[in-house]
């Protein structure tokens, strides 16, 4: 049934059929499980996703091939040759199983909202709630199992808390009354119950219009399911690197297939084309490993998963790796109200009673109440100075009608340590405002937390005890209390009734106010009005507060000759009371909001309130935490910058919704649905969103953006749907993840730079080596052994550079903004030249002029393959100096060493190594020896040599590797000097929305630097 909130009692029960006090018949039951139905991946898939990452896809490619032609490969080298094949498989694998254990732990959304099910719905035939069917007859009186239409109250009143779903803040009031208005909201629909959601007071009668996936909170589910998880920024740019290195590798790996086409017939290959053919293939295998920079995912996994121990250590904990990174570029924090940028703990905070009254004026005594949450910790404060409310007596009076007309309490939980509710939000507030006002004086030390929580309203109960209540009803919009003394004293003198309510509605019954605590006086419609002006004032002003006026009757009417059946009779009980006085409550901010806020500005930030409670209260805590500033406010005017509620927002054309997404701060009224679309308009405009939620209507949003950030203290679904919970619900704490995301960013860019510099340097090497037709100078199993274990560990201390000072005033990054921009490219691309031919050059250094060598001339070096004992050029060369190990072991720890010099280059993007010296991140300097003896392992420890097929170097071999390598640290010093004096002047910052992204000068010097790189990387080659 569409719209049922619209219908009347008796269309919703003639639709579907039901006889409210027999509930379905069976015939009707079998006709409505007909109609409407019951309510109602793989381990193995999760394994086959991990293989999808185009990189993994080559790397797995080339360990298939390399598994192929190791099963045919001959001679001494059988066993060797699957070394490599196996090494990637065992990388391959390990990536997996990492892979499926995050998604495992990180895919429980939907299975949590069952915690806001319940499994029994309490139905005239009593079936399983999963049983229910539309149409069914259902009593509720504790949580709400489906969508239901309310068809009669059986109670004075019903209050539900339904904050997990609509984000309000109080109890919401039902009635059995239509609503016509078909696009009502959920928080309009005062005549429906939702699932999921709690009965706060009362019991009622409903008929079951939606089940499962059909109802409010099941729609939430449906639209979580249904979301596929954002690529974050640094996924996107992996994937980008991915696409455009497979292409080059593709390219470089048949044209040096190709250029050696003229050697397939060479007599080293017994004159067979196709073993030619076969073992150029594995040279063009070896390259795309040498292409493919292995460890990086593992230095990446590492590098993200030491940044979430240094959040957790701030309260930050991460579910998500990669979200980490993200909250780097974050550029806007879409934020909940309720619970999360305030406490979701009514708080009175303001207060007052009538000091004297002097003809048709009155003088009011106004108090602030400190204190934000249900702890009973506060002063009470009148002109800025700190008073004793057993001074006032008309704090005193107020005091007892805050205990004693109130059917909830304060508690202490002693297992997670705080004070909690029991009952409404506003009536605990009550409580808690009692606790600090603390009117006679009670010695509250010495006790515990527990008795604490109840000391003061204890004195009160003891005085007077609670004869009989009249609850609350809409109509009337106050409830009250019989009391009668326990003991008779000043303040206790027989029989009161003690009423509280709305003040618009209270004021009307008044005909006296109480001044100065004891005296009462009549009331004027003149101070009426005064009094109503400044509740008014409270209610729409800074900080639009809930005010509930105190009143009582002197002279109460016999409880015996009260006829409480009647609810309407009980607007004339509470008749010819007396005024004592007003308090005005929300749920407050937290301290550290304002402050965080501030700090999001700075970064370049902007912070948007989506809340699902009234525009005015949330307008009003947008300015108090300073999402809304004055000077925003006089813009307003100019476009939509304030507030919208959610039907504001439909009524918007497309274009203007999303403009409003770019300049409001404050979305109030909205659905869950609400929230999905402010986030996909965001994300349209290249916004990385952060949500902020605890409930489980924020749920779909946090899984939708970018980061969610669900608090601590909020449900498991919203957890389960995030990617990062604030251990301490501290919204302060977004602002140190953001700098801890940006700081692991730079970083990031860093030994990613670092990585791929030394991945081009390998493929110099090898593409060299197939060019000048020289013996291969490394293999496959020698340049994984580099870019796993050598790199990986320099790579993954590189993460531990201090971030940089001003790291939390530039704006957030753009999500486009290049890995590698043009001049860091042609950067990298002469430091990788030169670590090629360097590796190369250490190669034929060991073959043309080791005294130990063969000395061998450079045409002898270039056509080995020609290499027979008959051949003229070859005379005096034994052919099996081509196989020796030493010139690999050459190659090798030139390469080693020249990449352990290049980690220390990456210590800073610009800085020289005379400014940020190595001890300036030890655990760079570790890592680097750490390395080092790995290297020295390998060569000088059996049988360790044999599976690397290289051999242990003498003493002045290691000098002419230091030789070789020593220089790529000058190199990259002159290469930054160059960046500092051409390109670092002329560069401007960055802004989002100004088209600019550097000066000519910059782009000037990046285009001359370019032809530069080229040139170079030419005269090289040959070299």
């Amino acid at each position: 049934m569409d719209n049922a909130h619209t219908k009347t009692v008796e269309e919703v029960l003639g639709f579907f059929g039901v006889n409210e006090s027999t509930g379905l018949s069976c015939e009707q039951l079998k006709r409505n499980r007909e109609r409407w139905g019951p309510n109602g991946k793989s381990l193995w898939e999760l394994v086959l996703e991990q293989f999808e990452d185009l990189l993994v896809r080559i790397l797995l490619l080339a360990a298939c091939i390399s598994f192929t032609l190791a099963w045919f490969e001959e001679g001494e080298g059988t066993i060797t040759a699957f070394v490599e094949p196996f090494v990637i498989l065992l990388i391959l694998i390990a990536n997996a199983i990492v892979g499926v254990w995050q998604e495992r732990n990180a895919e429980n959304a939907i299975e949590a909202l069952k915690e806001y099910e319940p499994e029994m719905g309490k139905v005239y035939r009593q079936d399983k709630k999963r049983d229910l069917l539309k149409g069914d007859l259902l009593k509720v009186g504790d949580k709400v199992p489906a969508d239901i239409r309310l068809t009669s109250i059986r109670s004075t009143t019903l209050r539900v808390d339904q904050s997990i779903l609509t984000g309000e803040s109080v109890s919401v009031l039902k009635h059995t009354d239509p609503v016509p208005d078909p696009r009502a909201v959920n928080q309009d629909k005062k005549n429906m119950l939702f699932s999921g959601t709690n009965i706060a007071a009362g019991r009622a009668i409903g008929v079951v219009v939606a089940t499962g996936v059909q109802t409010e909170i099941g729609k939430i589910r449906d639209e979580m399911a249904s979301t596929d998880p954002e690529r974050t920024p640094l996924q996107q740019k992996l994937d980008q690197f991915g696409e455009q290195l497979s292409k080059v590798i593709s390219v470089i790996c048949v044209a040096v297939w190709a250029i050696n086409v003229g050697h397939f017939n060479d007599p080293v290959h017994g004159g067979s084309w196709l073993r030619g053919a076969v073992y150029y293939f594995k040279i063009a295998v070896a390259l795309a490993v040498a292409a493919i920079p292995e460890g990086l995912p593992a230095v990446i996994t590492t590098c993200l998963a030491l940044g979430t121990r240094r959040m957790a250590r701030k309260n930050a904990i991460v579910r998500s790796l990669p979200s980490v990174e993200t909250l780097g570029c974050t550029s806007v924090i879409c934020s909940d109200k309720t619970g999360t940028l305030t406490t979701n703990q009514m708080s009175v905070c303001r207060m007052f009673i009538v000091d004297s009254v002097s003809g048709e004026r009155c003088s009011l005594s106004e108090f602030a109440v400190t204190g934000s949450t249900y702890a009973p910790e506060g002063e009470v404060y009148k002109d800025g100075s700190m008073v004793k409310c057993s001074q006032f007596e008309g704090l005193v009076e107020m005091a007892s009608i805050c205990a004693l007309c109130n059917d909830s309490s304060l508690d202490y939980n002693e297992a997670k340590g705080v004070y909690e509710k029991v009952g409404e939000a506003t009536e605990t507030a009550l409580c808690c405002l009692v606790e600090k006002m603390n009117v006679f004086d009670t010695d509250l030390r010495g006790l515990s937390s527990a008795e604490r929580a109840t000391a003061c309203c204890s004195v009160i109960k003891q005085l007077m005890r609670k004869e009989l209540t009249l609850e609350f009803s809409r109509d009337r919009k106050s409830m009250s209390v019989f009391c009668s003394s326990n003991k008779l004293t000043r303040f206790a003198s027989g029989a009161k009734m003690f009423v509280k309510g709305a003040p618009e509605s209270m004021l009307e019954r008044c005909n006296y106010i109480r001044v100065s605590g004891s005296a009462r006086v009549p009331l004027s419609p003149a101070v009426r009005e005064q009094i109503l002006s400044t509740v008014r004032e409270w209610g729409s002003g800074r900080d639009t507060l809930r005010c509930l006026a105190m009143a009582t009757r002197d002279t109460p009417p016999d409880i015996h000759c009260l006829n409480l059946e009647n609810s309407a009779a009980f607007a004339d009980y509470e008749s010819d009371l007396t005024f004592v006085g007003c308090v005005g409550m929300l749920d407050p901010p937290r301290k550290e909001v304002l402050g965080a806020v501030q700090m999001c500005r700075q970064a370049g930030i902007r912070v948007i309130m989506i809340t699902g409670d009234n525009k005015g209260t949330a307008l009003s805590i947008c300015r108090r935490v300073g999402i809304i500033t004055e000077q925003e406010e006089e813009q307003e005017g100019t476009g939509i910058v304030g507030g919208l509620t959610g039907r504001e927002f439909d009524e918007l054309p497309p274009h203007l919704q999303r403009q409003a997404c770019r300049t409001a701060h404050c979305f109030a009224r909205v659905e869950p649905a609400h929230k999905s679309r402010i986030v996909e308009y965001l994300q349209s405009l290249s916004d990385i969103t952060a949500m902020t939620g605890d409930g489980v209507n924020d749920a779909p949003a946090l899984k939708k953006a970018e980061i969610g950030i669900a608090m601590g203290s909020g449900t498991a679904v919203a957890k389960s749907a995030s990617e990062m919970i604030l251990a301490d619900d501290n919204f302060s704490t977004i602002v140190a993840a953001v700098e801890e995301g940006r700081a692991i960013y730079n970083n990031m860019k860093q030994f990613i730079r670092y990585l791929i510099s030394s991945n081009i340097g390998e493929v110099v090497c090898i593409f060299l080596t197939a060019a000048l037709g020289m013996p291969e100078a490394l293999i496959p199993v020698q340049l994984l052994w580099v870019n796993l274990v050598t790199d990986g560990f320099p790579a993954t201390a590189l993460g531990f550079n201090p971030p940089d000072l001003d790291i939390m005033s530039r704006p957030p990054r753009t999500p486009k903004e290049p890995l590698i921009s043009s001049w860091l490219f042609c950067r990298y691309l002469i430091i990788g030249c030169y670590v090629g031919a360097a590796t190369v050059g250490a190669a034929a250094w060991w073959f043309m002029a080791a005294h130990d060598g063969p000395k061998l001339s450079f045409y002898q070096l270039s056509h080995y393959l020609q290499c027979t004992e008959g051949h003229v050029e070859f005379a005096g060369v034994q052919c099996s100096v081509f196989e020796s190990p030493y010139p690999m072991t050459m190659a090798l720890s030139v390469l080693v060493t020249i990449e352990m010099c290049n980690a220390l280059n990456s210590l800073s993007e610009n800085q020289s190594l005379l400014k940020m010296p190595p001890w300036s991140n030890p655990w760079l300097v570790g890592a680097i020896c750490l390395s080092m003896t790995l290297h020295f392992l390998i060569l000088y420890v059996d049988p360790l040599p044999v599976i690397f097929q290289i051999r242990p170097l003498s003493w002045p071999q290691w000098v002419v590797v230091l030789k070789m390598s020593l220089p790529v640290i000058l190199m990259d010093e002159a290469l930054k000097l160059l960046a500092r004096s051409y390109i670092e002047p002329g560069t401007q910052i960055q802004v989002r929305g100004s088209g600019l992204s550097g000066s000519v000068n910059a782009q000037q010097a990046t285009s001359k630097l370019c032809v530069f790189c080229l040139t170079f990387c030419c005269v090289l080659s040959p070299c």
